[in-house]
Order: structure tokens, then sequence, then C-alpha cells
């Protein structure tokens, strides 16, 4: 049978939704072939290009390779390539280095800044649409910054330290909102005066945020105000030079930069494919996204180059939640026309729309009924982040979103105001961590040594301290079966049983004292799921011993700093489960709190962490992923 050959060009939202869907419906479609073809070996998260430009993240938090993204896709082609052409008629996409026949094709090359034919935008402005865009920025703002701090002329130094952004929509006041945010640092890095920077949103029109309503919007434009960014309205850029602008009053600006996020048009390399097109270059598609006059063809429009009116004179908007639907409808319909089912039409669903003011503020407005700001907007935009990666099904690059934003941050930059940021010296925790297991190992090894001399491992065991009434105390559909009594303990009749639960974990306590238990007994939930895992003597046993080693191994992995993390986590397990057995004191409770302590990254400092992990991130990442390459399926 011929194979199916289906070719996605771009791997933005659209094209990431779309070639995530058809690999997963046609998985098992052995004569399906896809292709995903774009210019770069990896997926640029276009809604935190503003981090990058703005010093908040390092460049790679925002670049998800690939490679990554469909490793486990084995239906799917990646080609690092440029498109230059398609041949509608022989069906064959033509790039610098081959071409590509299809028989099914999705076009989501994404759009590009729109500068209206201003004079001057593109010698002496910046735009902020791609990784690259993102990049200069930064690198912009730095070097003008350097610079500044040695101009002994004040106004052309004021100039430098002017900064203005063209467009108040979602791109400008999210880029101004970092400036906000790095502009201390700045000043502090280069011995300025934070006051001697000046923030500047110019807009044409004479409201900002116009996708949000104007009480969110209000909410903006006072946090803006309130640190001191100045806000033109009604103020359209006529000229750009490279020390000032010129609006359309007839008054200039001087400023060294200028960041345009002003408009967005389709990409320009579409306009050569003769497809038919509407205003902004968009490429006209009907409401299955085929291309309008190649329905025949199986050819699909996606994404910000598509236009498609889902209301009069009302295209689908260029944001990413339209750009994902409109790629899952093309791949939805693609899967129908190849199994004989019914074609879906579009219908958009948009949920809401939010935008940050730098890391700790924003606004929100979901389904049109729910108005956040602040602290809350920002979690809400986290949420949706993370929600992405799980409809892409990237748990690596989820993970790596958590890290970036929220413990790979410096001078406070995200949500908890700094405070979950691992950049801290570690150094001073290694006492605690080595000074820890060494509790759990000398507590563990009294269960193995019982009365015996510690050297002399023939005498462990033997006289069968670990178990017997002990195994009993806590789990009463075993009493019955114990018949070695109390006296079992050392402690003869008169033992107690909190005493033999505190030998039983070598728990001690002050003297002239009994500790008070987290628990005097066993919840019955908790009592259920015990006699589940452990329905009689025998088994209990195992367990014992099972456990101490357990206990002994996590002691040893703590010292050593081995796996830190993940031991931590495993001693708040066990203390937790003591707890709930009856078996643990308040005395001990910090056990939990010092685990997770240890957490934050310490056995990294003066530990096999520090060696360990990082090799065990490239193995496993090589094992699972494969080695991530500049480019793809070159012949």
């Amino acid at each position: 049978m011929t194979k199916q050959k289906i070719v996605v060009v771009g791997a933005g939202y659209a094209g990431v939704s779309a070639t995530k869907f058809l690999a997963k419906k046609l998985k098992k479609d052995s004569d399906v072939e896809i292709t995903l073809i774009d210019r770069h070996s990896y997926h640029t998260m276009m809604t935190e290009l503003h981090e990058v430009a703005g010093g908040r993240v390092e460049p790679s938090a925002i670049q998800y390779d690939l490679q990554r993204l469909f490793s486990r896709k084995k239906n799917v082609t990646l080609v690092t390539d440029t498109v230059t052409g398609i041949d509608k008629d022989k069906k064959v996409v033509q790039t610098q280095l081959g071409s590509y026949e299809f028989d099914q094709l999705i076009i989501g090359m994404g759009g590009e800044p729109n500068d209206f034919g201003t004079p001057g935008v593109k010698e002496h402005g910046f735009t902020l649409w791609s990784f690259e865009n993102s990049l200069k920025i930064r690198e912009h703002i730095l070097e003008t910054v350097e610079k500044a701090a040695i101009e002994p002329d004040p106004e052309v130094r004021k100039a430098m330290l002017t900064f203005v952004v063209c467009g108040s929509g979602f791109t400008g006041i999210e880029m101004v909102g970092e400036l906000i945010d790095w502009k201390d640092r700045l000043a502090k890095e280069f011995k300025l005066d934070p006051n001697e920077f000046t923030l500047m949103v110019v807009e044409a029109m004479p409201t900002i945020l116009n996708m949000l309503s104007r009480n969110d919007a209000a909410k903006a434009e006072r946090y803006l105000e309130k640190k001191n960014v100045k806000l033109l309205l009604n103020a359209p850029i006529v000229e750009v030079a490279a020390d000032h602008i010129k609006l359309k009053d007839g008054s200039t600006v001087p400023t060294h930069t200028l960041i345009w996020t002003a408009g967005v048009k389709a990409t320009s390399d579409a306009a050569d494919f003769g497809l038919e097109s509407a205003r902004g270059n968009r490429l006209i598609a009907n409401e299955f996204m085929q291309a309008k006059g190649y329905e025949d063809k199986n050819i699909y429009i996606v994404g910000d180059l598509v236009y498609y009116e889902e209301f009069p004179e009302t295209p689908t908007p260029q944001i990413v939640q339209a750009a994902e639907q409109t790629g899952h409808t093309a791949a939805a319909n693609i899967v129908a026309d190849i199994k004989g089912t019914e074609k879906h039409k579009f219908k958009g669903n948009y949920q809401g729309f939010m935008v940050s003011v730098g890391a700790k503020w924003g606004v929100a407005n979901l389904f049109d009924k729910i108005h956040l700001s602040g602290f809350l907007a920002i979690i809400m935009k986290h949420i949706v982040n993370l929600k992405y990666f799980f409809d892409i099904r990237s748990g690596y690059y989820m993970f790596q979103y958590i890290m970036h934003e929220f413990f790979h941050i410096k001078d406070d930059r995200n949500v908890t105001r700094g405070h979950s940021s691992r950049y801290g010296n570690v150094l001073w925790s290694v006492p605690l961590r080595v000074f820890y297991g060494m509790v759990w190992l000398v507590e563990s090894m009294k269960k193995i040594v019982g009365t015996g001399d510690y050297l002399k491992p023939s005498t462990w065991f033997g006289d069968g301290s670990w178990f017997t009434d002990k195994v009993a105390f806590p789990f009463p559909w075993l009493q019955e079966q114990v018949t070695t009594g109390a006296s079992a303990a050392g402690g003869g009749a008169e033992a107690t049983e909190t005493t033999a639960k505190a030998a039983q974990f070598g728990l001690s306590y002050a003297y002239g004292e009994e500790p008070m238990q987290v628990f005097d007994h066993m919840p019955k939930w908790f009592e259920s799921v015990m006699k589940f895992m452990m329905p009689n003597q025998e088994v209990a046993l195992f367990m014992q011993k099972f456990m101490t080693i357990v206990e002994v191994l996590i002691a040893l992995a703590l010292i050593a700093g081995l796996f830190t993390w993940l031991s931590s986590a495993a001693t708040i397990g066990l203390t937790i489960a003591f707890c709930l057995s009856g078996m643990f004191y308040w005395v001990n409770i910090w056990f939990i709190f010092v685990a997770f302590a240890l957490m934050n990254g310490s056995g990294r400092s003066l530990g096999l962490d520090r060696w360990v992990i990082p090799w065990v991130q490239r193995t496993l990442g090589k094992w699972w992923y494969g080695t991530p390459k500049s480019r793809y399926g070159s012949k």
C-alpha cells in the first residue's frame, strides 16, 4: 500500500499542536509518514520572549528541542530546513536543501512584526517576535546601559537610559514589565541611580490592553503609573532615528532603544506560495482550515498565518489559543480524511486572556467571568503554561519550566519574590546533612545490632531483638500470633507498650518523662492499608527487616550526599508512616523539617550529587531523547 505522506511546515504552537495530534491518532497506521519541517531545530515559547529580552531567564529557558518533544513519536520525521515554495499541482514542498512530496499539507509558518511602513523601524528599532529578537534586545540593553554609565554628556546619558516600547498590547506591556523588574539590577551592576532610567509606552490608540475588559486594563494602567512608567496615548510614531523617535504631533522623544510591538502580520515567506491572501498577508482558509481554492489538494493553513472569519469581519485572533485550536482542527480533519470519517468545522474556544507586568504582578480575565490581578493572576499564568506542557505531553520541559521560573531565578524575579530561588549558598547545610544521615544510621543500626556487639556482626540479629512483640504492637491483628510476650523486648512482663515502640525505632526521650506520641493509635484507614500489606507475622517480619535496610541505605546516601533530594523525600515519607503507625513522638518531629531543608541541593556541596546527578541527567536524557542536534533531517 502506498504510504500517506503528511507534511507540517512550521514548529510553532500550531505546528507542534497539529503534529502531536497526528502522531497520537495515527500511531497505529504504519502506512502514514509525518514530516515536520522548520528552519530551527527547536520550538520557541513565544509568549515568554519578553523574559529573555528583559534578562529574567536564560535563553535556553524558552527553547524546546524538537527531538525532545517528539523523541517517542516513531512516525514523525524532523527536518531542519527553510521552505522556499510549494508546487500545489505536483503536491511537493520545496526547501533550500531538497523537496518533500505530500498527500496532506499543513502550513503553519506563523507571523512577523508589522511596522506599517513606519520609516526607520527596520534600521533603528527592535522587534520582539523571535528568539533571535529577544537575544538582540537583551544584548543591546546591556551594552547601552554600560555605555551610559560612563557617558559624560547628561542629555546623551538620559537618552541612552530612556527605553521606549511602542504598542500596548500583551507583548508591549509584558516587555515594559520586565524592564521594571530589571532596572534595579542594571542600576546596581553599572553603578547608576535607578531614578535615571526612564521607561515609556507609546500607543497610537487612546487605551491600552484592548483585549482585556476596561476595568482590568485600568488596573494595569494604575500599576504602570505606580512604577513610574510613562504612558503616551493617542501618540502614533511616524519616524524612528538612531537617537530619537518622532511622534505624529511633531514632538520627539530622545532614546537609543525603541522596542516595536505594535502589530503582527503573516510571514512574508508565505506570500510566494500562490495562495489567496487577505489583510496582513494572512492566507484565507475555510471552516475546515483548508486553503481557499485548493481544498482538493488537501492544503491546510493554521496559526497566525490563517485568515478565517469566525464572525463577519472578525478573523481568528493571532494568539496562542487560536494557533493551537486551528492546528488541532486541521490535524483532526486530516485524520478524518485518512480514516474516512466526517470532518470538523473550526470553533474557537477562548478561555480568557492574561498579561504579566513583570514577574510578580499581572491581570487576567478568565471565561469573561473571573477577573484576577496581582499575585493570583501570575499564578494563573503559570498554571496555563504548565497546562501547555501537559497538552504537548512534555514532562521534561514542564520540569524545566518549573526550575527556570521558580528555582533558577535571581534578584527575586518570580512570583514567590525569590523565596523559592536556589541561588543561595547551600554549603552551610552540609553539616546538617551529615548529622541527619548519622542519626538515621545510628537509629537503624540499633535495630540490627540489638543487644549484640557492634564490632561483631555474628552477634547481630541473634537475640531476636528485632521483632516478635515489637512487630505486633502496632498491628492488633497480629497480636494473637505473638507468643514470646513482652519479655522479648528485654524489659520483662512489666515493659510498657510505649517503651517497646520506642525501642523498636530507637527513639529516645528526656529522662523522667514519657514522650507524647504524634498519634496514640493508628487511624482506621491506615490500619486497613497495613493489614493488606502485612496480613501475617511472616510478612511483617520481612517488612521490618526490609525497611531497616532501607533506612541504612538512606542514611549512607545522606552522609555521602548521594541522591540527597530523593533520600530526604524518602525520610519524610518514612517519618509520616511512623507517625501514622503510632510509633513516633513529637520530640522527634524535626525529622520532617530537616528533610525539607536538605532538599535545597545540599548534596551538590561536598557530596556525590555534584557528579552523579549531572551524569544521570545526561545518560537518561540521551537514552530517552537521543542526542539533540542543531539540524534534523539533513540529506
